[in-house]
């Protein structure tokens, strides 16, 4: 997984981290920027305390491989000016990478979002998957997009996210490692809220029939 900053990872797919690693797949999370300017959500954002949260919640998810790779330097603060850094970043930096971990799956931030920084990090990795990129063929044989709830308590429709995970069995994980972000997290009715993310994650199980889930969006899906 490319997160645009740690926490981005659990917001947007905790419980199919969790579902995966539970399973023994080998999960990767590269979290490109964090800085010390107050994020959108309001607060403060201080890289020591990012650090540990983002390790905590990592633990908690079974993820194996994680990393911050930039901090609040230029890269960090403006990762839309430096596109070609982060395509390299993403296909060949320090672990882990693509040219490293090989993926056999790749989530990326889903394009639209409302964040500059998400829409960096989604142009980049689309780049870094495409087929040759970096020397290493092929490229991950499957490529999801994830949103945030900022995204989605944005409206945007559930109709064009055609595939779904079901999260019922790993919320309780996803809820933990959300705790864990106790600097980012916000009190109701924020989107970023423990409650306001149940309640995004409720409705979108109700259309499978499931308890929770988390939606997708697909770039490749190689079978």
């Amino acid at each position: 997984m490319i997160a645009a900053h740690p926490d981005d990872e659990t917001l947007g797919a905790g419980g199919t981290i969790a579902r995966l690693t539970s399973v023994g797949i080998a999960v990767h999370v590269l979290a490109v920027a964090c800085t010390t300017t107050p994020p959108d959500a309001g607060g403060s954002s201080d890289p020591a305390v990012r650090q540990a949260e983002f390790d905590a919640a990592c633990d908690v998810l079974g993820v194996a491989e994680r990393r911050i790779a930039w901090i609040d330097d230029d890269c960090a603060r403006n990762p839309a000016a430096h596109l070609p850094e982060l395509v390299a970043l993403i296909e060949s930096g320090p672990r882990p990478c693509l040219r490293t971990t090989r993926p056999q799956a790749l989530l990326i931030p889903a394009g639209g979002s409302h964040h500059q920084d998400h829409q960096a990090v989604h142009q980049a990795g689309r780049a870094a998957a495409r087929p040759g990129a970096g020397g290493h063929l092929p490229g991950p044989r499957v490529v999801l997009g994830f949103d945030g709830p900022e995204d989605r308590a944005w409206g945007h429709a559930a109709e064009g996210w055609p595939v779904m995970v079901d999260t019922t069995d790993t919320w309780a994980a996803k809820e933990k490692a959300l705790g864990c972000y106790s600097s980012q997290l916000r009190q109701d009715p924020h989107p970023r809220s423990t409650g306001r993310i149940r309640a995004l994650d409720i409705a979108l199980g109700a259309g499978i029939g499931a308890q929770s889930a988390e939606r997708f969006l697909p770039y490749r899906m190689a079978f």
